[in-house]
């Protein structure tokens, strides 16, 4: 496995919309698919993320893997099992809505204030090529709608509606770390 470079903000690839992986793919021997999910994961926990979608990598393709289990980056996040999500689509957002500080390691000394959809149902395919669901509440569901806005070419960012509640990592912990989530 290696550790693969994050594309930062200002990559072309973050804001193109990432092409489906052919599933039938994912099964051939020596498998570049695989080899990529495994590059990923490292990378994800390397850098301390919780999730990590493909462009992040510099790869056009609508890959996302996601764990969280002790985390430093996010000390109080819940436990959330190392996932694979091959070409993800979310099928159900639930009306109501949360505010919260969201990261990310193409933006990574940045925070933001971003109301996501406390639930999300979200169709996918693992590794394997496995149809599954996944019904996610709370963080897991915060971490999918992230993942997945990034094969769409979008980053938090573009989800915030109060720039004024950006901040560098330094100053958020300074002034905004203790702040509850709001309620949207």
């Amino acid at each position: 496995m290696a550790v693969l470079q994050v594309a930062r903000l200002g990559n072309p690839i973050l804001r193109q919309v990432a092409k489906p992986i052919v599933l039938k793919t994912l099964g051939e021997p020596d498998n570049e698919i695989q080899h990529l999910i495994d590059d990923m994961i490292a990378t994800m926990r390397e850098q301390d993320g919780v999730g990590l979608a493909a462009p992040q990598v510099s790869i056009s393709l609508q890959l996302v893997v996601m764990e969280s289990a002790f985390n430093e980056r996010y000390p109080e996040a819940p436990t959330i099992p190392l996932t694979v999500l091959v070409n993800p689509v979310i099928t159900r957002y639930s009306k109501e809505q949360a505010l919260g500080w969201e990261g990310c390691l193409s933006l990574n000394d940045l925070r933001g204030l971003v109301s996501r959809s406390k639930e999300v149902t979200v169709e996918y395919f693992d590794r394997n090529g496995k149809e599954s669901t996944l019904e996610a509440e709370g963080f897991q569901a915060v971490v999918l709608q992230h993942e997945i806005d990034h094969l769409h070419g979008k980053v938090f960012l573009d989800r915030m509606t109060d720039l004024s509640q950006l901040a560098y990592l330094e100053e958020f912990e300074t002034y905004f770390v203790n702040q509850e989530a709001v309620e949207a």
